[in-house]
Formats: structure tokens, C-alpha cells, sequence
């Protein structure tokens, strides 16, 4: 088994996005916008306050308390949307269940929606990501599309393999917003046929389909879901999914018990995470060049 090394994967990209910032006539700016005082939400803003400024992309905090209104917190994000030079805005989640996140998604302008999360740049996407038309292109408008960053990070790891994918049996497990649904469009928009494992398959379809996958791309949230006795020898094994177990965060993949089996497997924590990352901000990249 070789794992992929999804570390090396976010600095080549980043190195590339810090070339290009440098290019720019202007500083680019990204904000997260953070409400209450999780401490692991405050661990990854901070991580990715140090990623946006060491490519030269300056961070915008937005700090907010929980017990703000779902009206405010739009009102807030408004303002932040006609902040000059203002090209990512995110928002952390999960947000206090006291709030409408899906208002709060929206209220951000969608050419600054670096998440791909409401509802205008996530439609966008669907439409334009067709066969012969990838994601991230120019619109005939001189409009643009942003790609889901998790979804992209995928991608660049199966790309980092060099494989041919054609022709290969790639199975999706689970149809999520954030990964499985746009996943599986990207996919298909390079023309490469996927099948989707959800709960509703039938468990003698859902074995069967994963031992003969060639590439399984899994993104449950369950712990070590997948085992080495349910893959085939040699598959590609992408983790996109995240739990918390008593050793820390773990992914949908074990590990150990794959080992002798799979071809290539990408590891959680240092796979999908960093690249996730690092894809997010050239998504800021790509608003910056062009909105000016």
C-alpha cells in the first residue's frame, strides 16, 4: 500500500497560488466568519488565518458571539461582502443551532463564495460543470464558477497518481453536499461512469460493488467503515470522511486493515484535509483574478 501524501499535495499547490498572488495588482482578502467560542472552530480558523497569509493572501477575522441573531449575522455578512479587495468569504460550521444557516450560506455574495455552500454558487456549479467543460472555467458572461474545495481536493489526489482512470469501476459512498453529490459530477464531467453506495443499497449490491471497485472515494463520517476484506487488491482508496474516536480523528478507511490489500490509500489525518485547504484558497485566487 502506498499512501498519498496529501501534505506534499496542499504545498505544491499553495506554492503555485503564491506565484500567482504575487502577480496580482492588488492584496486579495479572505475572511472566516466565526460564531461563539468552539475551540476547535478557533483551531481551524487560526490554521487557515496561516495558510491565506503565507500565500500572500491577507485574512480577515470576523468574530462573532453565539448568541448573535440570524438577522444580524446577515446584516454583518452584507457588509463584509462590499469590503474592497474582499474575495473568499466563509463561514464556519456548524454554526449554534439557535441560527438559520441556510439564510446565513446565502447572505453571502456568491462570487465570493469560496465554499461553494449557498444556494446561487452551488446551482452555478451544477450547471456549469458538464462534460468538456471543467469547473473553474471563464462564463461567456466574463462570469465564473467556483468549485466545492473538498471535492476538488478528491480530485487532486486521484490527478496526483497519473492513472488512467477510464474504463475503471469508481464507486462513491455517500451523496453528500459537501463531497459525494459534486464528487460525482466532476467525475462524470471527464466523462468516467461512478456508482453511489448510500443507505438505501441493498447490502449484496453494496459488497459487490466494492470489491470490485477500482477506486473507492468514501466521505460517511464512520469511523473505519471499510475494511481490507471488502476491497479489492490494489484499489485506490480516497477518505474524505472524519470522525472522532478515542485515539483523535480518524477516517472512513482502516488503515491497518487495508494495508495488505489496497493499491494506494490517502490517510486522514494528512490526506484530503490539507488539500481541502489549500484548494479553498485558490479558489480565492480564482475570484481575485476575476473580479479585478
Amino acid at each position: 500500500m502506498k499512501i498519498i501524501d496529501g501534505k506534499k499535495i496542499r504545498d505544491e499547490i499553495l506554492a503555485k497560488v503564491k506565484e500567482e498572488v504575487a502577480t496580482l495588482s492588488f492584496n486579495p482578502i479572505f475572511c472566516d466568519v466565526l460564531v461563539g467560542e468552539d475551540p476547535v472552530s478557533a483551531q481551524y480558523v487560526r490554521m487557515k488565518a496561516r495558510m491565506s497569509e503565507s500565500v500572500g493572501i491577507k485574512f480577515q477575522s470576523a468574530s462573532f458571539p453565539s448568541g448573535i441573531t440570524t438577522e444580524d449575522l446577515v446584516k454583518e455578512i452584507k457588509i463584509l461582502n462590499k469590503v474592497e479587495n474582499m474575495c473568499g468569504i466563509i463561514v464556519q460550521l456548524p454554526l449554534p443551532a439557535s441560527l438559520d444557516q441556510r439564510r446565513i450560506l446565502d447572505a453571502i455574495d456568491s462570487k465570493l463564495d469560496v465554499d461553494c455552500l449557498g444556494n446561487i454558487a452551488s446551482e452555478k456549479f451544477y450547471n456549469a460543470c458538464l462534460p468538456g467543460l471543467p469547473a473553474g472555467r471563464q462564463g461567456r458572461q466574463g462570469d465564473f464558477t467556483i468549485t466545492f474545495p473538498t471535492a476538488l481536493a478528491c480530485m487532486h489526489l486521484l490527478d496526483s497518481l497519473n492513472l488512467d482512470l477510464k474504463d475503471k469501476k469508481i464507486i462513491i459512498i455517500g451523496k453528500g453536499e459537501l463531497v459525494g453529490r459534486p464528487v460525482r459530477k466532476l467525475l462524470n464531467a471527464r466523462n468516467l461512469e461512478t456508482f453511489v453506495i448510500d443507505r438505501k443499497t441493498e447490502e449484496a449490491e453494496r459488497i459487490k460493488r466494492l470489491k470490485e471497485a477500482d477506486v473507492i472515494i468514501s466521505a460517511t463520517g464512520k469511523g473505519k467503515l471499510i475494511k481490507g476484506n471488502m476491497v479489492k487488491e490494489g484499489a485506490i482508496l480516497i477518505d474524505a470522511g472524519t470522525s472522532e474516536s478515542g485515539a483523535g480523528i480518524v477516517g472512513d478507511i482502516d488503515l491497518d486493515s487495508v494495508s495488505e490489500v489496497a493499491g494506494y490509500v490517502s490517510p486522514v489525518p494528512g490526506g484530503v484535509g490539507p488539500v481541502t485547504v489549500a484548494m479553498l484558497l485558490s479558489n480565492v485566487l480564482i475570484v481575485a483574478k476575476n473580479i479585478k
